[in-house]
């Protein structure tokens, strides 16, 4: 196939079929394959830590969307908020289980991606070079 090549064959849709699995198995992966949730997850891997700490650690992260991830991973149980009756306040943010459990594979696909960083951007290279027409 060239890359003018649009139309390819697939195969219709089968009656009746429920996408449900797929959608929600999508949105998980959504989350847990946003970048900064990323960088989360690896933040905590080690304890918890307050949200400044977090935002100095994470470089580039606004506060609006250091906030947003947060509330996201602990919607979906990967991350538990809890607040110390202090003056000020106190907050720390911290791995449950089901985070610590998912910490493995990111770490893992990290280590991966570093691995062969070279040869991923040696094929982007090659890749441009023949489509830049």
């Amino acid at each position: 196939m060239k890359p003018e090549h649009i139309r390819v064959p697939a195969l219709p849709p089968l009656p009746d079929q429920d996408h449900s699995d797929c959608r929600a198995v999508a949105s998980v992966l959504a989350r847990v394959g946003d970048k900064w949730s990323v960088f989360v997850i690896m933040m905590l891997t080690d304890g918890p830590k307050r949200f400044n700490e977090l935002k100095r650690m994470i470089n580039g992260i606004s506060q609006r969307m250091l906030t947003l991830t947060l509330r996201g991973l602990e919607r979906d149980g990967l991350v538990t908020r809890t607040v110390f009756p202090t003056i000020p306040p106190r907050v720390d943010y911290e791995l449950t289980d089901l985070g610590h459990g998912l910490a493995a594979p990111v770490k893992a696909l990290g280590e991966w991606a570093f691995a062969h960083l070279p040869e991923i951007e040696g094929a982007r290279s090659n890749f441009d070079s023949r489509n830049s027409d």
